[in-house]
């Protein structure tokens, strides 16, 4: 039994229904789809754009704002936006425009120019951390941050969150099972034990975290502010403040990942909450779309990273290599295109505008929830917000993961992508951009109405 209370049966006749209705819309997608099984491994340019709910990837012509079109020509409105990489909507003016300004100015160069010091100061006035490093992805930025942890505290663990995510960093891909720290199911090639320099325990178990913090060997804590990629998961009061203390206390630093959760503001969880992270990093939607990341830190940190450099030149008798950075870090389009984003879109008033929307669907989606008397509840995190498929919030990544009912959640993604809503695949989570309107909020909310009346009257659809 599914604690989303609805039978399997009654799921996979609304599934079947539906896979029917995409075949029949969506010849052009379909045509590509075995186009592509000939050239790109498993038909796609990226192995995870195969695992949606459509029975072949939905191929996509153009995008604007909330709104895609694909190559059969319909219209979505787009509730995933990229999964936040396209947070402040798709190619904003301020973003295409500055994308042909540095178009013929040169791409990259392996200097700074005067928009690398625009970030600087902007991001440091968001953020409330004075220094700042530029990276491609938030992969990147946070496996260099956990190498300058190591270097600053002279310690090799690294501690993070059951279900967390941040990115494909190695020392993040474990779990909690049994009290013990596994390796994440799945995982690929892996050639090193991760649990040795890795430890995991449950968000929001401070006697947990405290226990794990004891041995004094933990380099930095890594974790977001809220869990989002196992469904979300909120900070119970005090919790937060109290990772600050206990790392603090025993000489671990302490990592704030923002990349999902800028959607709480324009400084994220970090300066709506007053974090105090020694590092802060931030990747997906900074420049607007154009692949790029960002790492902060305190003065405090600064210093010591000064400190560290000196001691490894020392150590190798010369520079050596830190470990850190790509050739086409900070390069010059995407330092133009941040700046422009931090500017003149990732705004206050761009906020004001997609926390509206996201509360008004947060609203309508306990009302629903209501109507259909399902035993499912709804997480806000800012302009984001989800349904999962339990009765109370959850509190930890077991708990989110205990809700899933992976078959469900594809049958009603299918449901709305049929006519033409988009939200975020692989759980169940909405992004309101500064483009979204409260009809497309009121349109998602009556698609999802018109579905779960479909799947509800279909016989048994109810678990007892």
């Amino acid at each position: 039994m599914h604690s989303s209370g609805i039978a399997e049966k009654a799921v996979e006749v609304l599934r079947e229904r539906e896979r029917q209705r995409f075949a029949e819309r969506n010849p052009r997608s379909l045509a590509l789809a075995e186009r592509a099984r000939h050239s790109l491994f498993g038909g796609v340019p990226m192995h995870w754009m195969s695992d949606w709910s459509t029975p072949v990837p939905l191929f996509v012509q153009r995008a604007q704002g909330a709104r895609f079109f694909d190559v059969d020509g319909h219209e979505y409105v787009d509730f995933c936006l990229g999964d936040t990489g396209s947070m402040f909507g798709h190619s904003p003016a301020p973003i295409a425009s500055a994308l042909r300004e540095q178009a013929g100015n040169g791409l990259t160069t392996m200097l700074p120019g005067e928009d690398a010091v625009v970030c600087g100061e902007l991001l440091a006035e968001r953020f409330g951390l004075p220094y700042w490093q530029v990276a491609t992805t938030a992969t990147d930025a946070n496996r260099f941050v956990l190498r300058w942890a190591r270097a600053i505290t002279g310690r090799k663990v690294i501690l993070v969150f059951d279900g967390c995510y941040h990115g494909t960093v190695d020392e993040a891909m474990v779990r909690v099972r049994e009290g013990h720290t596994v390796h994440r199911p799945g995982l690929i090639g892996q050639a090193r034990n991760l649990t040795q320099h890795s430890r995991a325990v449950p968000f929001n178990d401070l006697a947990a975290l405290e226990a794990a913090l004891a041995p004094g060997d933990v380099a930095a804590v890594l974790c977001e502010p809220a869990m989002t990629n196992i469904g979300m998961v909120l900070p119970e009061p005090g919790f937060l403040a109290a990772v600050r203390e206990l790392t603090r206390r025993v000489g671990s630093l302490l990592i704030i990942d923002e990349t999902h959760t800028i959607s709480t503001g324009p400084g994220g969880c970090t300066r709506a909450w007053n974090l105090e992270p020694d590092f802060v990093t931030l990747g997906k939607p900074v420049a607007g779309g154009v692949p790029c990341s960002v790492y902060g830190c305190s003065a405090e940190m600064a210093q010591a990273m000064q400190l560290a450099r000196q001691h490894a030149s020392e150590m190798n008798h010369g520079h050596g290599h830190s470990g850190m950075g790509t050739t086409l870090s900070a390069n010059a389009l995407a330092m133009h295109c941040m700046r422009a984003n931090l500017e003149q879109v990732m705004t206050a008033a761009a906020y004001e505008h997609m926390l509206a929307q996201a509360a008004r669907l947060a609203a309508g989606l306990r009302t629903l929830i209501g109507k259909h008397r399902l035993p499912w509840s709804v997480t806000e995190l800012g302009a984001r917000c989800e349904f999962q498929f339990c009765a109370t919030p959850p509190k930890n990544g077991a708990e989110a993961e205990a809700a899933f009912h992976d078959s469900l959640q594809m049958a009603l993604h299918l449901f709305l992508i049929n006519r033409g809503i988009l939200i975020t695949p692989f759980h169940n989570m909405t992004l309101c951009c500064p483009d979204t309107r409260a009809a497309d909020v009121d349109r998602l909310l009556a698609c999802l109405d018109e579905a779960l009346a479909e799947l509800l009257a279909i016989p048994g659809a109810r678990e007892a």
